[in-house]
């Protein structure tokens, strides 16, 4: 996926997850792969965007509710994918939950 989402009217929610990565790929891109096109089939996913380079990646996803996010969270595979990453992908991240409120979109 590729591109600025398309989300739905607000309210919904963003999980913004930013990360420093450790050097080399040791997997990461493929993984990290894999992990959105597993949330883009789980229940209430809305979106995602992602940037990232060889240190920094940003990656915002869409969710229509909390428990969609916690379901999202507990998910087996994402979980392998979260140990793995404290393990081996990152030097630190964070991760934070916002409610949107408004939105616009600006297109040529």
């Amino acid at each position: 996926m590729s591109g600025i989402a398309q989300t739905p009217e607000p309210p919904y929610y963003a999980v913004i997850f930013a990360s420093q990565r450790t050097k080399g790929d040791s997997g990461y891109g493929k993984m990290a792969d894999k992990m959105v096109e597993l949330a883009s089939q789980q229940k209430g996913f809305l979106g995602v965007e992602s940037a990232r380079d060889e240190e920094l990646g940003i990656t915002v996803s869409y969710w229509d509710s909390l428990e969609s996010i916690k379901n999202w969270k507990e998910n087996s595979a994402h979980r392998i994918a979260q140990d793995k990453g404290k393990k081996e992908w990152y030097m630190n991240f964070s991760l934070r939950v916002c409610r949107v409120e408004r939105h616009n979109f600006f297109e040529m």
